[in-house]
Formats: structure tokens, sequence, C-alpha cells
């Protein structure tokens, strides 16, 4: 037996599935004025699209000579209908082209391509408001609300279309998203573990910050239109879904709704605007970010105020970042995205403090460095042999302020501090996912799942096939599986082609920095010749930064391009597929150079008369300082560099960006230089959000530099500090001052990130077992210690190699260098010795961390147990407030027995 379904929902579902509805909307819930004071009828609108290839709506309405006085804020003329979604397109004024100066023929053939082109151009505005209005008609039979605005000049014509979500819509929509409703209110939790600890000691918290409405803390469960009465405030219909949910469940309309067939998936607002249709679609910030010039309490500020001045505020730099704010006002993934961004810059402190000790250290204890002291005092006893063919013997001793720096990158405090590093990546990460569990069940999304992803709007208008969808049931638009693998088999292609790419870039480097010592060494200067390694390695480094940056943007658009090729289905897989490619690219082409400077080079230089070449150049050595030296220079510069280029592009082009978009309004805004601007053309002259892609990557390749090599620079996880400290602000400013605001989206994490960051701290540990095995000499100096002198004494012979005769006979003369060689070129016993116990090192440094990581894992639990007990005392809320009336279900059994 079927049951009989709800003709409203029917109505609803055919309206947003199937063009071919006509129904008239009926009752005061569904009403629409597309002209400036103009009422249209529903029915007008409905008939006008019930053909795909009917003309657009034209609706006469009469202009009123004084017109209406428009409410200040975010609502519509009547004062009450509040503003949850605005639509915006440009019509432009058409103007006739002059020939001058031509012939008849010129002046007729011309014509004639211009009546073309014409031609053209009408049919595609003709098309695009046909679309237009079969989109606004639909959305008026789903229950929106709407009402229309103009700006105009002489050169085009700017419409707004504001749309508001009734409440019976709303209730529909909260019912199918899954909304959480409230239960019952609860304390607010306290999130920051320093201001347990500041508490508990009595210290004052001057981080602690008092920001006004925050908003209320409840428990909850999904929300029933049938169980409205036990939800807190279902009374207050204004009030009772707030502004993000509203924009949510409009925004989901929009997705949904239909504007041309449905055969050809022509669905959704988001293939509107890549179409053209519209121009802009966004929700309104609410009220200007400015403060208001006279007294006011902090409690009577706008939600947008209060984020200006209690968080993008440069002034509140040490100041806890008010994450509930965030989230009432952008929405759960962009909350997350700031919370964990926060939660990283407050772990860097301790590594900073450590990292600078460090430091610190090396600086205090150089004086005492033996080795140097050897280097300095040796004067002409170390004659070393070239460094090129062309070059001359040189002393050992004319490298001593080098041999004295490299202490400061290479002593035993570097060594426990990358273990110490190690162990706090992933503690970092162990204690993010306790963070993590406990702000998504704060807010609401714990076990959100995203239901049936819709298709992207690009995968709809380019696939060649239509599909039944097996969960849906609904014919979609579909590629073939063996189609796609093939192009993502291509697109790998492509991927290695441009790895190869950078690795050509990296040997450019190299024969670049080869040529720069060489001419250094060639002037004959004593200061050009005994700082050549540096002058050449830093020169280097600045170039292989700007080939990094370079290559960085034309392979993040060559990714996006192959991206959209493979023709991947929803947006999450489009995501990370595109994350996917842009991370191991971006991965080798900031880590090659590094990597190349701590494991390869100076490792297949050969020896005296017989050394090993590339393209006819000697094979780079290590510099005087010891590779670990020029690895820190690296690090420095690229990271440093990165960081400072990165927050000047973020400060800048947001602007420019906006002075762009201001420029091309600027002939309608003063066009209405006597009106007062109302907040939706204010927001339209914003930029569209870009999203979070660009500040996670930047920020994950942060976390490679301070953990994969942080054994040679001790000073990383400092500079990553400073640096986040000014990129909260830098990106809290952008999306309360520059961005339009955005659609407000769940998310129950941070996504695909988080797997990447443990894949880093995981290699952070095999690259720094290596870095201190091969690259520094402390493992060296130890096995020198053990067997010959503890205090050092006569290491710098130790180390050093006497050329073979056979090149002492071609050069007249006996030089050393630095390897562990017989007099023949062999390698000795010692270097064998060495070897050992540098691969013991590596196991036994690996199997002790990764077995302290592991035990971490299991002594950290992923939830609270607090958070465990606020879960189970929400499911019981949950129970009894959805409970079926299970005493009148008791009775109804009495009585019936």
């Amino acid at each position: 037996m079927l049951k009989k379904r709800n003709p409203e929902v029917l109505m609803d579902r055919e309206v947003l599935l199937d063009l071919d509805y006509s129904g008239e909307t009926r009752g005061p819930d569904s009403y629409g004025s597309l002209q400036n004071g103009g009422f249209i009828p529903p029915r007008y609108l409905n008939t006008a699209g019930n053909d795909e290839d009917d003309d657009p709506i034209y609706v006469h309405c009469e202009r009123t000579s004084s017109p209406p006085v428009h409410p200040s804020g975010n609502y519509f003329r009547d004062g009450q209908t509040k503003i949850d979604f605005v639509l915006v397109w440009e019509v432009k004024v058409r103007r006739k082209r002059r020939s001058r100066g031509q012939s008849q023929g010129e002046a007729a053939e011309e014509a004639v391509e211009a009546a073309q082109e014409e031609s053209r151009s009408e049919r595609r505005k003709a098309q695009l408001a046909r679309w237009r209005d079969k989109f606004i008609q639909n959305l008026q039979s789903a229950g929106l609300l709407m009402e229309k605005e103009e700006s105009s000049s002489v050169k085009k014509t700017i419409h707004y279309l504001k749309l508001h979500a009734p409440w019976d819509v709303l209730v529909y929509y909260a019912e199918e998203l899954c909304l959480r409703a409230p239960l019952q209110a609860q304390p607010h939790p306290d999130f920051n573990t320093s201001a347990r600890v500041l508490q508990k000691l009595w210290v004052p918290n001057i981080m602690k910050d008092s920001v006004p409405n925050r908003p209320v803390d409840y428990y909850t469960c999904a929300f029933r239109k049938s169980k409205m009465e036990k939800f807190l405030g279902s009374d207050d219909r204004e009030n009772y879904f707030t502004n993000t949910q509203r924009h949510r469940i409009v925004y989901e309309i929009l997705a949904r709704t239909v504007y041309g067939r449905r055969k050809r998936a022509e669905v959704g607002v988001a293939r509107l605007l890549n179409e053209g249709a519209f121009t802009g679609a966004f929700p309104l910030h609410e009220g200007p970010f400015e403060l208001p010039g006279c007294d006011m309490q902090p409690d009577q500020l706008n939600k947008r105020q209060v984020l200006y001045h209690y968080w993008s505020n440069w002034l509140k730099w040490y100041k806890y970042q008010p994450l509930d704010h965030i989230r009432e006002y952008f929405g759960e993934k962009i909350a997350f995205y700031f919370a964990w961004l926060g939660f990283y810059t407050a772990w860097l402190l301790p590594a900073a403090l450590v990292g600078t000790c460090v430091f610190v250290s090396g600086i205090l204890t150089m004086g005492s460095n033996t080795p140097a002291k050897e280097i300095c005092e040796s004067g002409g006893l170390y004659l070393m042999c070239p460094l090129c063919e062309t070059c001359k013997p040189w002393n050992m001793s004319d490298i001593c302020p080098m041999a004295k720096v490299g202490y400061l990158f290479d002593h035993p405090g570097t060594v426990f501090f990358s273990v110490f590093m190690s162990l706090w990546a992933v503690t970092f990460l162990e204690y993010w996912k306790r963070k993590n569990a406990t702000l998504a069940h704060h807010w609401d999304c714990m076990n959100f799942h995203e239901e049936e992803e819709p298709p992207r709007p690009e995968f709809v208008a380019m696939a060649p096939a239509m599909e039944e969808n097996p969960v849906t049931g609904v014919k979609e638009p579909y590629f073939p599986e063996k189609a796609r693998i093939s192009r993502m088999v291509t697109g790998s292609m492509v991927i290695v082609i441009m790895l190869c790419v950078v690795m050509i870039f990296l040997v450019t480097v190299i024969i670049y920095r080869s040529i720069v010592s060489v001419m250094m060494f060639e002037t004959g200067s004593s200061v050009l010749r005994t700082q050549a390694g540096n002058i050449a390695n830093i020169s280097s480094s600045l170039v292989n930064l700007a080939l990094i940056l370079l290559m960085g943007q034309v392979y993040t658009a060559l990714a996006e391009q192959l991206t959209k090729w493979e023709m991947h289905r929803t947006q999450t897989q489009y995501e990370d597929a595109f994350t996917f490619k842009v991370f191991i690219f971006q991965f080798v082409n900031f880590y090659s150079s590094p990597f190349y400077v701590a494991f390869f080079k100076g490792r297949f230089v050969g020896y005296p008369g017989h050394y090993g070449t590339l393209f006819g150049m000697r094979n780079e050595d290590c510099g005087p300082g010891g590779c670990l030296i020029e690895l820190a220079e690296q690090l420095c510069i690229i990271m440093v560099g990165k960081q400072l280029i990165n927050n000047v592009q973020e400060f800048v082009i947001p602007k420019i960006k906006a002075w762009r978009q201001k420029r091309a309004l600027s002939s309608v805004k003063k066009a209405q230089k006597a009106e007062e601007p109302k907040r939706w053309a204010q927001d339209y002259e914003l930029i569209p959000c870009e999203g979070l892609f660009d500040e996670y990557l930047e920020i994950v390749l942060q976390f490679g530099f301070i953990t994969i090599f942080v054994a040679a620079f001790p000073l990383a996880p400092l500079f990553a500090l400073l640096n986040n400290w000014v990129e909260v602000r830098l990106d809290a400013y952008k999306f309360v001052c520059e961005y339009r605001r955005p659609v407000a989206e769940r998310a129950q994490h941070i996504g695909v990130w988080f797997i990447i960051l443990e894949a880093l701290s995981h290699v952070s540990v095999i690259v720094n077992a290596f870095l201190i095995a091969f690259t520094s000499d402390f493992l060296p100096r130890l096995l020198y210690q053990y067997k010959f002198n503890n205090d050092l004494h006569g290491y710098v012979n130790f180390t050093l190699a006497y050329s073979p005769p056979s090149y002492n006979y071609s050069s007249y003369t006996v030089c050393r260098y630095k390897a562990f060689r017989d007099e023949n070129g062999k390698y000795t016993l010692v270097y064998w010795e060495l070897l050992a116990v540098r691969l013991g090192f590596i196991i036994a440094f690996e199997h002790v961390v990764f077995f302290v990581l592991r035990a971490i894992d299991w002594m950290v639990p992923d939830i609270p147990e607090s958070l465990e007990l606020k879960i189970k005392r929400e499911r019981y809320l949950a129970k009894q407030a959805l409970a079926d009336n299970q005493e009148a279900l008791l009775q109804a059994k009495r009585l019936t027995t």
C-alpha cells in the first residue's frame, strides 16, 4: 500500500528538479518585485519560464516620483524582512561603432563583421537572460522572497536581487540538511590549556580578552519539525536560525534550482556564475567593519565590528582568537583553519625557545671548539689542494671565521634539538586531534558527513554522457572511468616532466654556483677567495628562490588545468586531486635544493687527480665551514624569503584587486552620489573570497621546513613563529575587511592537510637521522673522542688525507684534502668504521624516536575524557527530547489489554 505524499513537498521537489513545472505558487509567502518599487505577481514569472526558448521576462513598472525610504541594515525596504543572499548581474549599454577615414568597401565589410559579432553577442546575452529569468522564477516557486534594486550609469546597469527564506522554507531545509537544534544551554568550555595553567598558578593571563556577545553554547540534537516545542527559542521565529544557517539553506536552494534543461544538467548558481549569467552571489556582511565615531558600548557593536576590533586588529596580536565568533560569522570550515593556525602558532613558542637556546648555547661554547682553534692556529701547516683546475693551493687557516661560525649549526645541541623537534611534531599533532575533537563537538559538527555530493558545474558542462546515479536514482552527467584513469595517467606523466624541469633548474643553479666560485677565486683578492663559497651559495640561493616562486606559479596554473581535464565528478574529489598534485610538486620544488646540499653535495667529488666532473666542470665540494652551514644559509634564504614575499603579496594583491573592482564600478558609483551607499553595493565592491588552499599550503610547507631540516637551522621555529603572528592578522583582516562574506561551510577537521602533516612529521625523523649521521661532524668527532683523544686535539689532521703521489708529480707539491683515504686514494679502515657507526646511529635513532612516538600516540587519547562525558550527556538529552510520547503509548497498550 502506497503512502500519500505531502503535496507541498512534491511541489517543491518538482520545481527544483523539473523545468516543465508551471503551477502557480499561491499564498502570501511567495512574492517578488523585480523592479525598484514594483510588485510582480508569481503567475507572470511562472508563465514566462515554461519554455526554454521563450523571450526574457520584461515587466513594465511605474516609478514613483519620490523613492521610498530605504531602511539601514540588511533588510528589505519594509525594514523587517532579512536579506539572506544577494544575486548580482550587470547589463552593459550598447554603443554604436563609428568608422572614420575608411573607404566605403572597408566600412561595409567592417559593418558586416560588426553585425555578425553583435548578433552572436546578442544571442548569448538573450540566452543568459532566459537562464537567469527561469532561475529566478524557480527560486520564487521554491518559496524564496525577493526584492530587486538597480544602480545605473551611462555605461552599464547593475541589478541586485535580494533573497529571503521564509520560516516554512527554513524549517523544511533545516530538517533535510540535518541542522542542529538547541536543547539546553551549558557553560562555555575552556579550550586554552595555557589559560588553565596560568589560572592554577594564580598568574594574570594577558592573552585573555573579554570579547562581547559570545555565542551561547548548547547541548544540541538533529532538528525535527515535529519536535519544535522541545527546542530552545523555537517561539522566536525571527532569530531562531542563525544568519550562517540561513545563508547555508538559501545557498542549498540556489545550488539545486534548475535554470535550463534537466537532461543537460543546467542546475545551480555555481554554473550560472561560470557562464556569466550572474557576476556575484554572496551573503551580506553584517554592517560596516569600521568602529563608530561616537562612544558605544562593546555589546552594541555588530558582529563584523567585533571581529575587526577584537581579532583582525594588529594590537591584539598576543590575544586569544575569538574562535566562537569566527565560527558564528564565517562557518566551521574557516573557523577550523584559524583554530589550527592559532594552535600551531602557540605550539611554536616552546620550539622557538628551545631552538633559540640551542643556538645561543652554540655561541657561548664557540670558544671551546677545539677543531676551530686548531684551524685558526695552524698557519701554513695544512696546505689544502686547489678547489678548481685554475686555482692555487690555500692554507686552511684562511677559513678560520667560517670554522667558528660553522660550529653554531653543528654542535651536540643540534642533535638534541632534532630529537626534540621530532617528538614535538608528533605530540603537536596528537594534541591537535584532541583540540579538533573538542571544537568539532562544541560546534556541532563532530559526526558531520556530507550527503551525496552533487556534480561540479564544470563536470556537468563537459561530461559526454548521462547515466543513472546508483545512490539517488537520478540520471546525471557521466564520464567513463577508463577514460578518467587514462587522463590521470597522462596527467601523472606531465607531473613527472615538470619534476624533471625542477631538477634541470637545480642543475642550472649548481653550475651557476660553480662558475661564481671560480670567478671569485680568479680575482686574486684574499677576501673574495676566502668568501667565495659563501658569496656563491648566498647568490645561488636567491636565484633558486626566484626560480622556486616562478615555477610554483606556473605549475599551480598547470595543475589546475590538469585536474579539470581529469574530469573529477565532485568538488571534494577535485580539491583532493588538486591538493595532491600541487603539494607533490611544491615539495620537490622547495626541498630539492636543501636535499641536494644535505645529502649529495660533496659526496661525488673524488680525490686529487681523479675528480668527478659534470659537464666538464669539477663536482661541487662542501664549503670551508662544511655542508651544514651552507644548508643553514639555504634554509634561511628560502624559508624566510618566501615568508616575506608571501606576506607582501597577501597585503598588496588584495588591495590591487579591490582597487580594480572599485574602478570598474566607479561610473555607477558616481551616478549614485546623491544616495547613501547600500550594504549590497558596498559588498559587491569587495573581492570574492579565494578560499583557504593557498593559506594551508603556505603553512604546511613551513611545517616541513621547521621539522625536516631543523638539525641544520635551529632558528627555523623562531622565524616561523614571527611569521605566523603576522599571518593570523593578515588573514583575519582579509576575511573581515577585504573579502565578500563567504557562504558558511560545515567541516569537522582540516581535511587532507592533516594526513600531509602526519607524513611530514614521519619523514622528518628519517631525514634528521641521515642529516646527523652523514652531513654533521657529530659522529666523526664522537668516534675520534672514543678512539683517540677525548679533547679532540689532532682532530683536524685526523679528517685530512694526503694527495696521491701521481697528483704530486704533476703539481710539484703535496697538499691535503678532507677525506678518509690513504695515499693511493683508497678508503681507510676508519672510513668503514665510521660508516658502520653512521648506519647504526640511523637505525637506533629511528627506532627510539618512533617507539617514543607510538608511546605518545597510545598515551594521549584522541578524545578527552571530559568530552566523552559531554557527548554521553548530549545523547541522553537528545533521546529525551525526541522520544515519541512513550507514556501515551504505554497508556494505550494498557487500555487495549
